[in-house]
Parts: C-alpha cells; structure tokens; sequence
C-alpha cells in the first residue's frame, strides 16, 4: 500500500516573534481606540474601525500557536484536506484557519491480562502477552481508522483521548491476534513429538508468529509493533490439576527410563569388568542372580540392605 504520509510544508513562523507581534498589535489597537474616544473625543471614525479591526486579527492569529515536545506530531488540516505531517519540535506559528490533531509518537507499553482460549486440541488454556507499540504512519492513524468515541472534541481535541482509543484499539486487535495463534499449537506436545512447536516450547519462533499476526492486524491503523511476547501461560483451573498429574507422570516415566537405561549399562560393565579381569568365574545362573540384584539395587527408590552370607560354621 503507498504510504499517503507527508511533511508539512506550509509556512510556519517562530512562535515567539509572532507572540511579540501579537502583542504589539493588540497595545496598537488598544491605543487607537482610546486616543479615538479620549482625545479625539468623536463616534465612530476610522481609527475605531481599524483598532477594532486589528483587535478582531489579533485573536484569530492567537489561534495559529502550536509547541510540539520530541517524538510528537500535529497532522495538519485546512478545511479538510490533509496538508501534512508536522513533526518540528519547538514552539510555532502557522496559519490560524489550519486544523490540526496532535498525535504522541512515543513507544507505549500493553500488559494485557490473561485470557482463557482453547489450543489446538482443545485443551482451555490461559494465555497472555506483553507488547510494546507506537503510531508510526500518522495518515492511517488519522483517516483509516475511526475513533467515534473522539470526534465530539473536535480536531483540536487533546491527545490524551485519542491515545486511549488507539491503546483500546490495539488491546481488542491484541487478543484477536493471541487467540488465533493460540489455536494453532498444542499446550504440549501429547505423544512426544519433540519436533512439533508447542506453546509452552514454542519459544522465539512462538513470538516471531505473534508478531507477524499483530502486525498484520494494526497495519491499517498505522501502528507498529516494536516487540510482542507471550509473558503467561497456564492451564485453565477447571483442568489444571488433572494436567499437572499427567506432567507428573510423564515426568516419571521419563525419569525410570533413564536409570534403567544407566543400570544396564552399569550391569554390563560389572559384568565384563569380573571377566576381564578373572576374578570369579560365573555361569549363566549366577549372572542372572546377579543381574536381578543389581537391578534391584540400582532402580529401587529405597536404598538396598545387603545381606551378608557368611556360610556354615561346623562346631
């Protein structure tokens, strides 16, 4: 899409010479309607109507004022046609009939709250993000969207309303967006599949899939999503507990499959070691009893209690 977003490029003057100006007009006009009424001691004449005249120049021209902080911006209007973007920092002086929107280009921070969607397999799942963002295409921001809750203040309105809707507007397109991405991944991987992107694993790619959704979404209003990331993310209560039993025991499972992958291997070697090194010769009954007592040892929560056989005592 072309972006419609210009510079200002009407005439602006420096704020402070034309507030002296301003003020110099109005003493000027001030003085010729008193010296008209006091010395000149006459009705209505020429001098009243230019004092008045200047008078009623002088409060049009006050409207003309505008101070612009860093990274803010004043879109510019002149009997609604777009002018411009003016984005000077400084106190300025333009033409009074033009209207202008102040719009803050500042980062902005969204904590938003959890909310409860279903994954891909439809487990309820409570999920919520952090996402900094700020006004980047002010044309978009002005005319793409409309804040009906704003337009009673005019576009001279104060730019606090108006960032409101625009974080309103972002908090409603931010949800849309968590809840589509959320439905596209399981919570964990149910068989295993170490391969498969999960929320809970999804990590960095997790992330770089919000953001191209939100992206895509608050586009049209001229916002850019500097950064988005998932900061929650949990079972939903109703399913909790049974899930956190399910993680137990698959954590278990995973657990004894590792020791008795380790007690094997170390049956093995006791086993070769005694071979090598000769030290008893065992036949096949007794590298099973061994083997049984070793396992037992090696995979047992408890720790063993050996029994010692020390034989037959003749007296």
């Amino acid at each position: 899409m072309t972006n419609q977003e210009f510079t200002f490029k009407g005439k602006t003057l420096n704020g402070f010479t034309m507030l002296f100006l301003v003020i110099a007009v109005l003493a000027l006009s001030l003085v010729l309607f008193v010296y008209n009424c006091e010395c000149l001691n006459t009705g209505m004449t020429v001098l009243t109507a230019v004092s008045v005249v200047l008078f009623v120049c002088d409060l049009v021209a006050l409207g003309g004022f505008m101070m612009l902080e860093p990274n803010e911006a004043r879109v510019m209007m002149f009997f609604g046609k777009y002018r411009g973007t003016f984005t000077q920092t400084g106190f300025f002086w333009v033409n009074p009939f033009i209207t202008t929107k102040k719009l803050s280009l500042r980062a902005r921070n969204l904590d938003a709250q959890p909310i409860k969607v279903n994954d891909k397999i439809g487990n309820p799942v409570m999920i919520g993000q952090v996402m900094v963002w700020r006004l980047k295409d002010t044309y978009k921001a002005t005319f793409d969207i409309d804040a009906q809750q704003t337009q009673s203040a005019g576009l001279g309105q104060a730019s606090g309303a108006l960032m409101r809707f625009y974080e309103n507007f972002v908090k409603i397109q931010g949800d849309a967006a968590l809840r589509k991405v959320a439905g596209l991944y399981a919570y964990d991987d149910e068989d295993g599949k170490a391969s498969e992107t999960t929320l809970r694993g999804g990590g960095d790619k997790l992330n770089e899939v919000l953001e191209h959704e939100l992206k895509e979404r608050l586009d049209l209003a001229g916002i850019e999503v500097v950064e988005a990331r998932i900061n929650y993310l949990a079972y939903a209560p109703e399913i909790a507990a049974v899930m956190l039993r399910r993680q137990q025991a698959s954590a278990i499972i995973t657990a004894r499959e590792k020791i008795v992958e380790g007690a094997v291997s170390m049956v093995k070697m006791a086993i070769d070691k005694l071979a090598e090194e000769q030290v008893i010769e065992l036949d096949d009954d007794k590298k099973a009893a061994m083997v049984s007592n070793l396992m037992v040892v090696l995979c047992g929560d408890d720790t063993a209690q050996p029994v010692v056989n020390t034989g037959t005592l003749n007296m």
